[in-house]
């Protein structure tokens, strides 16, 4: 039996914007996201291209689309366990993990408050912690607090068993949901900078990755918004951003992850705002601005106080102030030196959310992890789980592969 209904997989952007487009032309949409929350990793940034607007600018907007359509149906702390059929008639086995938390329970604030244990907060990349009771930000969607279960003490789960919003009883469940075509769209995550022992990635204190970078200068992040050094709170007067931080490496990420440069000049732009008498180098293999993104590009390269070294970072260690001594060698001179700064950025690339597990239905991916295949079946690879891209481009992704499912279900 043939169905119309169109399940997304990822609740990022690209995830939003397919079952968003999909809904809207009357189809029965599930999006599946293993994260308590939507957005994806947009919700992490401080802005984001091309607009430079915070993602709440973005995000409430889809967020509220969502609320608005009722062909679009979600489920968070969930996961595709199994695949089975083909084209136009699929049988998906989704696993929801409990929330411990009840509808209707928005404002739980004072009650996360009292809690007394305190673990890493994932959202914020080991930069800052939270309770077991938690929401990441303060347009997070669904607005439902999450609790994570596993993190509670023994005082902890006292003071929640008391509260009527809390079901500490929640077991986990499965469902199954019949649907005629697949997107994929579960996005990225940011190359394990441990691997990057060379330059200092888990052993310089004040080398951080750019996406630590952007929780920094978020206003709802870590540090609410001021940009510090990590081992003592102070502003920065030197920063060095480096440039494929595992990326084109083949013992690493073998290709360009496209966004990283821009990345890095949009941080430099933060930094700059934040601190007018602060020197920024960056050090870079190829400068990659893309298109519309040239003027940008232009304008912060402008800047006086920003320097850019055509070279390679070949070592990174700590000084005993807690600086960074980075070994470069300049491409253009062939002279090797050591440059001093005090706090590093490690514009480390783009690695699809999926790399390194098996998907159901066998839907081929390249050695990379990057989805390469699946529309024979009906299953199409959107935004990041296809190939690096900005969210702008993503986007538009997501809106070819909505395209393509419906005109699956639809039998065209």
């Amino acid at each position: 039996m043939s169905s119309n209904s169109i399940l997304v997989v990822g609740g990022g952007f690209s995830g939003i914007t397919a079952a968003l487009e999909a809904a809207e032309v009357g189809h029965e949409v599930f999006i599946v996201e293993k994260n308590p929350f939507l957005g994806g990793r947009v919700a992490q940034l401080n802005k984001y291209f091309p607009k430079l607007c915070p993602p709440s600018c973005g995000l409430e907007i889809q967020f509220q689309r969502i609320k608005n359509n009722p062909n679009v149906k979600f489920f968070t702390l969930a996961e595709v366990t199994e695949i089975s059929g083909s084209a136009g008639d699929y049988e998906v086995q989704v696993k929801i993990s409990p929330r411990y938390v009840g509808p209707g329970s928005a404002e739980l604030s004072g009650l996360a408050e009292q809690l007394d244990k305190e673990v890493d907060s994932e959202f914020e990349l080991g930069m800052g912690s939270r309770k077991a009771l938690y929401t990441d930000t303060p347009f997070a969607f669904p607005s439902r607090y999450v609790l994570d279960r596993e993190n509670c003490s023994t005082a902890d789960v006292q003071k929640l068993a008391g509260s009527e919003a809390i079901d500490l009883e929640e077991k986990e469940k499965v469902i199954t949901l019949n649907v005629g075509s697949i997107v994929y769209a579960t996005g990225w995550k940011p190359y394990d900078v441990t691997n990057l022992t060379n330059l200092g990635a888990g052993s310089v204190p004040n080398c951080i990755s750019n996406m630590q970078m952007e929780r920094l200068a978020s206003p709802n992040g870590p540090t609410n918004g001021k940009i510090v050094r990590p081992t003592d709170g102070e502003m920065p007067k030197n920063v060095a951003f480096v440039q494929c931080a595992g990326s084109r490496d083949e013992n690493h990420l073998n290709y360009c992850s496209y966004i990283c440069c821009m990345a890095s000049l949009k941080q430099a732009a933060y930094i700059r705002e934040q601190y007018p008498d602060t020197r920024v180098t960056i050090y870079y293999i190829d400068l990659r601005t893309p298109g519309r993104y040239d003027n940008f590009a232009k304008r912060i390269m402008d800047d006086p106080k920003l320097k850019t070294v055509k070279g390679k970072v070949a070592d990174a260690k700590a000084t005993p102030s807690g600086n960074v001594m980075l070994t470069v060698e300049d491409a253009v001179s062939g002279i090797k030196s050591e440059n001093e700064h005090d706090l590093v950025v490690l514009a480390t690339g783009m690695q699809p959310s999926i790399a390194g597990t098996k998907l159901p239905a066998n839907i081929p991916v390249d050695e990379e992890g990057f989805i390469v295949g699946g529309e024979d079946q009906g299953i199409y690879a959107a935004g990041c789980a296809k190939l690096p891209l900005d969210v702008m481009k993503s986007a538009q992704s997501a809106t070819a592969a909505a395209l393509k499912a419906i005109q699956t279900v639809r039998g065209r």
